[in-house]
């Protein structure tokens, strides 16, 4: 078996839920995403036990291009989070009635067809078609079930795709500018180019504009909070969960090897801007009443530090960042269903206009108290696992970085403990219905995302020793 049969699964759950009609579509696409999971987890043996799950075949003549598919240690923990998402990201939508929900459920399982894809992809332009592809579904998903006034939700969504499908055309540039100099786009073909500093610099720049906007890193995050808040939260998950993941993997699989002197030379500017999105992010994360968006800027402080952390050009910094990435995925999701599953009872996303709920839901209450704990990096969790890898790791780059980069934690806990206390804490509202506490399907979600960051905050050396032989490499062709 190759990493192709999980793209044909996945690719073909799409096609079947969509067929499966309305009514049926949830459990078909649950099905599907567990069946993707489970195929993953068995391509993770083969792959420890040294099997080649490797695909590669000519696909285009003129130009050369090969349909390339290449699973190592960094792209197999990219697919266990994609595939270990998607069914969770489903099975969260159980509590929501969706109008044409075959659509959604099947768009769904397209963009983790084209997300998978994106991380396996070892030709550059069949990467950059899997990149593509998964910018259409979200599209669709946010446009056609998103929340709030239509007009503007068709106005956030319109500048979200003209925003990334604009950067993605630079990175396209630049990979026709490496074919030509190396006559395939082949990844090993290209990290053995000797390209003169100007050249790295304008390659450089070309991958940064596409990842920038994607991941988002600050100024190219105007986006971003009015996506995630104008989107289902199926569709916020899938964003903030795993989409941004594939401009931070593109940025440690693509850009820094291919153009290493680059990387180097803007290093410092980089690490900056990365922890100024930390800082800027929880500043405005204070300032948000939705509480949809106060996430979304949580958020952007996040990827900040996993950006900082990439940037610092150290084994170090990659593993914090690789990290972090896959937690992040798990807590944010978790989060974004917590933001839900109150909507679902109170049908509301201002904060001002909930409170009481520990008082009428303790298992609610204690479930969310631990995913606030992950997220502001509480030790024997997951995230605290990235978060003082990647700081670390900034120490030896400057002491200051890892000063100003920690400031994640301390702003985070203060605007995460106050938005706790504020929805979860207080009298009950008279004015509110009953918080009814969280029922099995819940629950499963939410203790499925609590025991992986506190499995994986213990025992990490799982995804470190998966991730390992897969950074040093990339470090190599760095420091070449």
């Amino acid at each position: 078996m190759d990493v192709t049969y999980l793209l044909i699964l996945l690719l073909a759950g799409a096609f079947v839920t969509y067929f499966s009609g309305d009514k049926a579509a949830p459990k078909v696409a649950l099905f599907f995403g567990l069946a993707s999971l489970g195929v993953s987890v068995y391509l993770l043996n083969l792959y420890n036990a040294g099997q080649d799950i490797n695909f590669s075949c000519p696909w285009i003549t003129k130009p050369n291009i090969a349909f390339a598919l290449t699973a190592d240690g960094l792209s197999m923990a990219m697919i266990l989070l994609t595939t270990a998402l998607t069914p969770i990201i489903i099975l969260s939508g159980f509590g929501n009635q969706f109008k044409n929900a075959k659509s959604i459920y099947a768009l769904i399982l397209f963009m983790s067809f084209a997300m998978a894809g994106t991380f396996l992809a070892s030709d550059g332009l069949l990467y950059y078609i899997f990149w593509e592809l998964s910018l259409i579904p979200i599209y669709f998903i946010a446009l056609i079930w998103g929340n709030g006034d239509a007009e503007e939700r068709k106005k956030a969504v319109v500048k979200f795709f003209i925003y990334t499908f604009a950067g993605s055309l630079f990175m396209l540039t630049a990979f026709v500018y490496l074919y030509q100099k190396a006559g395939s786009l082949l990844i090993e073909d290209l990290y053995k180019l000797d390209l003169s500093a100007n050249e790295q610099l304008w390659i450089f720049a070309a991958f940064f504009l596409a990842y920038a906007i994607k991941i988002p890193i600050i100024p190219f995050h105007t986006w971003q909070a009015n996506v995630y808040q104008k989107a289902p939260t199926m569709g916020t998950m899938l964003l903030s969960g795993i989409m941004l993941k594939m401009g931070l993997y593109s940025v440690i699989r693509w850009q820094l090897p291919i153009a290493p002197f680059a990387a180097k030379e803007y290093k410092d500017i980089l690490i900056v801007l990365g922890i100024a999105g930390v800082i800027y992010g929880s500043i405005l994360a204070l300032r948000q009443k939705n509480l949809k968006k106060l996430l979304a800027y949580s958020s952007l402080a996040h990827v900040g530090l996993i950006a900082a952390g990439a940037y610092a050009l150290n084994a170090d910094g990659l593993n914090g960042a690789v990290l972090q990435m896959i937690a992040h995925g798990f807590v944010v999701v978790g989060l974004f269903f917590a933001a839900e599953i109150i909507y679902r009872r109170f049908e509301t996303r201002t904060i001002s206009e909930m409170g009481g709920i520990r008082l009428q839901a303790p298992k609610f209450t204690s479930m969310f108290m631990i995913l606030v704990l992950a997220s502001v990096a509480l030790p024997s969790t997951f995230n605290f696992v990235g978060e003082f890898t990647v700081l670390y790791s900034l120490s030896h780059v400057h002491v200051m970085y890892a000063v100003f980069g920690g400031t994640t934690i301390i702003l985070g806990a203060y605007y995460m403990l106050k938005m706790f206390q504020q929805v979860m804490l207080g009298d009950v509202s008279k004015k509110r219905n009953a918080f009814a506490d969280i029922n099995a399907t819940e629950a499963i979600v939410m203790v499925s995302i609590i025991g992986i960051l506190f499995f994986f905050g213990m025992y990490p050396k799982p995804i470190t020793d998966l991730i390992a032989p897969s950074i040093e490499n990339i470090v190599s062709h760095i420091n070449r």
